[in-house]
């Protein structure tokens, strides 16, 4: 099986925290309550972004410093 991408619009959030553990940090630095969610597995970014009225892209590319890439 392929490594998901981590720009991949439609890949949940229990994916994304998995194969990037790394990245859990940046949704408790913004006080979201998304770790350990039950919803993980049916929620994206795009999503989660909307819930939170937070900035997609900007949110994105905390994402990406979290896994060491810019």
């Amino acid at each position: 099986m392929r490594k998901p991408k981590l720009d991949d619009p439609d890949l949940p959030l229990d994916t994304l925290m998995k194969v990037w553990p790394e990245t859990i940090a940046v949704f408790l630095r913004h006080k979201m309550l998304c770790v350990g969610c039950v919803m993980n597995s049916f929620r994206t970014v795009i999503d989660t972004c909307d819930e939170y009225g937070l900035d997609e892209e900007a949110f994105r590319a905390e994402l990406m410093l979290a896994v060491g890439r810019t």
